[in-house]
């Protein structure tokens, strides 16, 4: 077994450690953001991490009615741009802890009023020193290349942060999560079946919408590193606004399509594709009816959705880690890449 594989059948050990843990500080940082009274959220990372910074926008903005921005290193790293971060908290996410631009934005942003969290998987790195706060992963020492445990750890705080900072995340919700993460785990074997169909996929795209967006990019990237397959991805508002005339023939398209609000939008979608003669691959619940597809994918359910998007990239990660074995490659060692990138 791959360490990818290893560190994805984890998640629920590290899921649960990590809530365990952490839910008595967001707890405190509840009663201290109501004397803040935070009027700005501002999220910088890189990678993997970007992923779970998208999620954390539309969960933040969701959920605590606060506006939320995803910062551009650049703007502090190479143009020094001089910020009024006063009543904002600015959150540097990255597993290592360890990413330049990130800890130079964080200090930037103290230096111009702002209150800096971290979450990160590294008690004792760059970044767990330099913030105010920091909110800590503890998915244990990441060993393979490609993220799994990391990054839903990193989603697993953005509900607490969510909780701490508005009224609508209940702790005995997220404790469901690991539980959850579990069950979706028990589809590895039909997901191992399933890649053959796909041993030749060069290319793709990857699709959602709302709460699930940051997994469709997440997934797109696992499929980029460990499978080489050229994966774009888009919110499918984002989709039918041009990149559809990419769609023939057998052309792959993956939909992760939750319940909830997004549904009937995807599900339009789904139908349009057909009509293309797409390759579709749907990444669902079990108690939703869905629109005819060439393959699908049934997360146990059913699950709200606002708490889908932790129990939804597993079968993801499954797919990735999978694929790139029937494949013949080794996604613990993809080319050029290494655990720790550093940039400006």
């Amino acid at each position: 077994m791959s360490l990818m594989l290893e560190e994805i059948f984890d998640q629920p050990r590290a899921l649960r450690r990590t809530f365990k843990a952490e839910r008595e500080h967001a707890q405190s940082f509840k009663e201290f953001a109501r004397q803040k009274d935070f009027r700005l959220i501002v999220l910088v990372a890189r990678g993997t991490s970007d992923n779970a910074a998208l999620f954390g926008r539309y969960l933040l903005e969701l959920t605590t009615g606060i506006p939320v921005s995803l910062c551009a290193a650049s703007i502090h790293t190479l143009y020094h741009a001089r910020l009024d971060l006063r009543r904002a908290v600015v959150v540097g996410i990255s597993q290592s802890g360890e990413g330049t631009d990130i800890n130079l934005v964080l200090k930037s942003a103290r230096r111009q009023g702002a209150y800096t969290v971290a979450i990160t998987n590294e008690a004792r790195s760059t970044m767990a020193q330099l913030a105010d706060e920091v909110f800590l992963v503890r998915a244990g020492k990441q060993r393979s290349v490609a993220a799994t445990k990391t990054y839903t750890g990193q989603l697993l705080m953005f509900y607490l942060l969510a909780g701490g900072l508005g009224p609508h995340i209940t702790l005995e919700s997220v404790s469901e999560i690991p539980d959850r993460v579990e069950a979706a785990l028990e589809l590895a074997p039909s997901i191992r079946e399933l890649v053959e169909r796909y041993r030749y996929m060069r290319q793709c795209v990857v699709v959602s919408r709302g709460l699930n967006v940051a997994n469709a990019y997440e997934l797109a990237l696992k499929l980029m590193e460990t499978c080489y397959v050229v994966a774009e991805r888009f919110s499918s508002a984002d989709f039918a606004h041009g990149p559809v005339a990419l769609i023939e023939r057998d052309f792959p398209v993956i939909i992760l399509m939750p319940p909830g609000k997004v549904f009937r939008d995807l599900k339009r979608l789904v139908e349009r594709l057909r009509k293309l003669r797409a390759e579709t691959l749907l990444i669902s619940s079990t108690d939703v009816r869905l629109p005819a597809a060439t393959r699908t994918i049934r997360v146990p359910g059913p699950i709200p959705e606002i708490y889908t998007p932790i129990p939804y990239i597993v079968p993801g990660q499954l797919l990735a880690a999978s694929l790139a074995e029937v494949k013949g490659l080794d996604p613990d060692n993809p080319r050029s890449l290494q655990i720790v990138t550093r940039t400006l």
